[in-house]
């Protein structure tokens, strides 16, 4: 199963040297161990696309909940939901306060709900 975790821009600025060693070393080992599919940083400063009545609008950011923009994600591959929250739940002991969100990712060979 995959899953894609993200994080909010809710966390309190840059790692400190200890976090960011810490948060290597968490990576490496999900990167060797293969949950680790992808993982980066997002530029808050996103671009919204609406399609309404057949007209498409076009809006840039920055927004004014900014709190709520998806600034980081990690893309994993899991044997289940719950191993997916044990591996959030690592991410923020290292991170400290913030918010994220897990969702589920379907491909061509999924079906939702299973």
């Amino acid at each position: 199963m995959r899953f894609m975790m993200m994080t909010t821009d809710t966390a309190g600025g840059e790692p400190d040297a200890v976090q960011a060693e810490e948060m290597g070393r968490f990576i490496e080992e999900m990167s060797k161990s293969g949950v680790l599919l992808a993982t980066g940083g997002l530029d808050p400063r996103a671009t919204t696309i609406r399609s309404s009545g057949g007209k498409i609008t076009v809006t840039d950011g920055p927004y004014t909940e900014a709190k709520e923009v998806v600034v980081g994600f990690a893309l994993i591959e899991v044997r289940s939901k719950e191993e997916a929250i044990e591996l959030s739940k690592r991410f923020w002991s290292i991170v400290g306060d913030g918010e994220g969100v897990i969702q589920q990712v379907f491909g061509p060979e999924d079906t939702p709900g299973q």
